[in-house]
């Protein structure tokens, strides 16, 4: 499976706003889209009205992204949210949370959820009470997620900590800064993620 490989300021720049992708360094005042940068390509932003479904695709490239997946999970983790009961854009939104990798940085564990995927596939990171490094495991209320008392692991999440403690912090998240220990205390709501995307656009674009 391909990976994106690029700069990913590159990524803000095409969605218009900060996906975060860098952490903590996003916050700075010399971020592109704070500078008002264009679109990347030779020929930036182009005029004229967006249709429907250029409109769906953006809002879907834009979630994607946030949570730094491929196409090809990204899909399959909508076919899982259509079969649940409920919203199925909310639901969707709840699985990206719940994400072993998205729980990480929540956090504040890594400084994006790039580094977090990348800090639990090394194997830092315990559910459980076991050693888990599947970035896209989902979590239940309850579960218990902690750092590996390994020198190095203990050493990585400190240092995160200490550059993510301006990020707000996840009402329904549990966590320990002295034991770098928490738990998932409920499923998240649609209030505690935020409205950065439209969801609905994401479902009908997936319908079509």
């Amino acid at each position: 499976m391909g990976r994106y490989t690029g700069p990913a300021c590159r990524l803000c720049r095409r969605e218009g706003m900060k996906l975060f992708l860098k952490g903590d360094r996003c916050r700075m005042a010399k971020c592109p889209v704070e500078t008002g940068r264009g679109v990347p390509g030779m020929h930036g932003k182009r005029p004229g009205k967006k249709t429907d479904y250029g409109l769906q695709l953006r809002e879907k490239q834009r979630l994607r992204r946030a949570y730094w997946m491929q196409e090809g999970p990204f899909r399959n983790l909508f076919k899982r949210a259509l079969r649940k009961r409920g919203v199925t854009g909310e639901m969707l939104l709840q699985m990206l949370e719940l994400r072993l990798d998205n729980v990480v940085y929540r956090m504040g564990l890594s400084r994006s959820r790039r580094e977090a995927r990348q800090f639990v596939r090394h194997g830092h990171v315990t559910v459980n009470l076991r050693r888990a490094d599947v970035p896209s495991m989902l979590l239940r209320p309850g579960d218990q997620v902690a750092v590996r008392t390994r020198k190095q692991s203990q050493e990585f999440a400190r240092l995160a900590l200490e550059v993510s403690q301006q990020r707000d912090k996840a009402k329904w998240l549990q966590f320990d800064r002295e034991t770098l220990t928490g738990a998932v205390l409920r499923v998240p709501s649609r209030d505690d993620i935020g409205p950065f995307v439209n969801e609905q656009l994401v479902v009908e674009l997936y319908s079509r």
